[in-house]
């Protein structure tokens, strides 16, 4: 589900005040740190994460948004804001 420049700044804005569930250490993206952000989308639905320095972070956010199928609200230098709604009961209502 692409989300429209509505949706993205009210989602941004929900995000604003949260704190970094899931960081990535040194070993990058591996199958541990999908699961546990998979089980933490579950649950969240939305949250941020600290990714890796480097010119790949943009990669690595779109990598894990791709792999928990969630989509990347934001990246603003290590901290990427990724959403996945809750087909039931979602504590979020989008804009259209």
């Amino acid at each position: 589900m692409p989300l429209n420049s509505r949706q993205r700044k009210f989602l941004q804005a929900q995000a604003h005040s949260l704190n970094p569930v899931v960081m990535l250490g040194n070993d990058g993206i591996s199958e541990g740190v999908i699961k546990e952000l998979d089980s933490s989308l579950e649950h969240h639905e939305l949250l941020k994460v600290r990714v890796n320095a480097g010119d790949t972070r943009k990669e690595q956010a779109e990598q894990l948004a791709t792999a928990v199928n969630a989509e990347l609200v934001q990246l603003i230098g290590r901290v990427a804001v990724l959403f996945r709604q809750r087909k039931e009961d979602s504590r979020f209502v989008l804009p259209r």
